[in-house]
């Protein structure tokens, strides 16, 4: 267990020391983690680059979406793009997430080992862009990997370069957001570029990980049979690391967060799509071969 660094504060480190304190989980926050308060400016970069602390906006112990059997998910704040149909732009400012420590993290980790090992559940990191902070990702990860507990990314893969090859051993599986087949389209959609994710997408592929692509269907916008027969054809390049397409049908249960930051919402009026627009989809992805969900 690495040992918690020792930091400049600009204010009294404070840490909560009661046995209820301790023993309360994170549900809808970030309670039970030690985390340094009023870091001092240039420690917070440096422990920042080293991966000793991450800025983390929640987590939860779910058995939803973000990877096999039950999962610790942990909602890291920062993000370089800006979807339209964002769920949780409370992640995009890394400095409105909590300072915490690594080794509070691998600490909850091994708290729940158990329970992963029992569900063939583990971690996931997700966000905003987990791949904002590698190196605190990647360190919790391997240690993760050397308690026996699953590991899974839940990124954009718009950071590509940010993840070196070293780090990606100590990934089990990544879910993939493809958001687009086309540059323009993705654009739109993001404020980004599609190629990096592309590329990393290859990167694990190469590398023998596992991959669930995951694919936003948002009528009028990403809906398009081109826009969805190029996402297809990009998979096809991660050859047999895809293991299902998750096709998700866009909703509006993020819209609240955008009222409340007070953020103009792209899609204010915008509805899901129908049954028979899903089924076109998930027949696309199924004619080039794959399992859709």
């Amino acid at each position: 267990m690495p040992a918690t660094p020792t930091f400049r504060t600009t204010t009294r480190h404070m840490l909560k020391e009661s046995k209820t304190y301790a023993s309360q989980t994170l549900m809808g926050g970030l309670s039970g983690f030690e985390s340094p308060i009023g870091l001092d400016r240039r420690d917070r970069l440096s422990a920042l680059k080293s991966g000793d602390i991450g800025f983390v906006h929640s987590w939860d112990i779910n058995t939803s979406v973000d990877g096999p059997g039950t999962r610790m998910t942990v909602f890291m704040s920062g993000c370089p793009l800006r979807c339209q149909y964002c769920q949780n732009p409370d992640t995009w400012k890394m400095r409105d997430g909590k300072p915490v420590y690594l080794d509070a993290m691998i600490k909850k980790v091994d708290r729940y080992k158990d329970l992963f090992k029992a569900t063939h559940g583990g971690i996931t990191f997700s966000g905003g862009e987990s791949m904002m902070q590698p190196a605190f990702v990647s360190r919790v990860f391997h240690a993760a990997r050397e308690m026996g507990v699953h590991t899974c990314l839940d990124t954009s893969g718009f950071l590509n370069t940010s993840y070196t090859d070293e780090m990606l051993e100590d990934i089990d599986l990544c879910l993939l957001d493809v958001k687009s087949g086309d540059e323009r389209t993705y654009h739109e959609v993001t404020g980004g570029t599609l190629q990096p994710t592309i590329d990393f997408g290859q990167r694990l592929a190469k590398a023998g990980k596992k991959i669930w692509v995951r694919f936003v269907l948002v009528p009028g916008l990403t809906d398009s049979e081109e826009n969805v027969e190029n996402v297809a054809r990009i998979c096809e390049t991660f050859g047999d690391a895809i293991e299902h397409v998750d096709v998700l049908g866009f909703h509006q249960l993020g819209r609240p967060k955008w009222h409340e930051l007070r953020i103009p919402y792209p899609l204010e009026n915008q509805k899901g799509p129908n049954a028979a627009t899903r089924e076109r989809v998930a027949n696309q992805f199924k004619d080039h071969g794959f399992t859709v969900f």
